[in-house]
Order: structure tokens, then sequence, then C-alpha cells
């Protein structure tokens, strides 16, 4: 599949899922520095289809594809690697990209609701701060 291609479908599936795609983003942290597809840097949600004909390989090595990962599970940055061998066409392209949508936090989709799931002890902390100020109302 060529690379402009799959990078349509990809964008088309990350913005049906919500998400705001700029194209070609030059993303740099943390000793990575390669041209990401797609990528929405509110919610740190992106991908990048690897090609021979991009020459992908050279910069998004199996170094930056392992750090990618790691920062995945840290829940910071959710970034999609697909290589043309592994998904060579819409179906296979479009089956990764679902399941990675799929796997990933709410987010907000500026629907007007906070989409975000909450951490556990801020749920606990927030709610329990509110409780002492409701009974301070009621005196």
């Amino acid at each position: 599949m060529e690379e402009r291609k799959a990078c349509a479908l990809l964008k088309a599936r990350f913005e049906a899922a919500g998400f705001h795609i700029a194209e070609n983003v030059m993303f740099e942290e943390d000793g990575m520095r390669f041209e990401m597809d797609g990528f929405d840097a509110d919610a740190r949600v992106g991908y990048e289809y690897v090609t021979d004909e991009a020459g992908d390989s050279w910069d998004v090595d199996d170094a930056v594809q392992q750090a990618l990962a790691e920062r995945r599970v840290k829940g910071d940055l959710f970034v999609l690697v697909v290589n043309e061998t592994e998904a060579p066409d819409a179906d296979a392209l479009g089956k990764r990209a679902d399941a990675f949508l799929a796997e990933l936090p709410k987010h907000d989709d500026d629907d007007g609701k906070d989409d975000k799931p909450k951490p556990r002890a801020k749920r606990a902390t927030s709610s329990s701060a509110k409780k002492p100020a409701a009974k301070k109302a009621k005196k």
C-alpha cells in the first residue's frame, strides 16, 4: 500500500475516533526525532506508517519503536507504528488502526464533556474535599 493512501486511511480512522490530526509533524522528545505521519499534540496520540518508499526505517528504527512502546506503557504518548509488511493493504491497516484506537484511554473530543478517565486517587480526593464543604454549608 502506498504511503499516501495509508496515511489518508489512518487520518480518517483517527479523526473518526475524535482526534484532531496534524499531518507530517516533526516530533522531537527524549532523544527521539522523526517526522510523524499524523499526530494530535493535545491528546498525544499519533501514527507512523513505515515504508521503504518514504525511507522511514532509518529514523523510526527499532530503538525509536521501543522508546515509543515504553512511553505508551507509561501512558504519556500513544503512537501506532505499522510497518508496510505488517499491513500491506487497506483491510489489514484498518484492522490495526481500529485495534489500537480501541485500546486507548478515553479522551476529550471537544463535545463539551471531559471523557478522560480520572485516576482513583484524584477522584477520592476531590469527593472527600467536597463532602466537608457541603457539611459546613449545612451548619
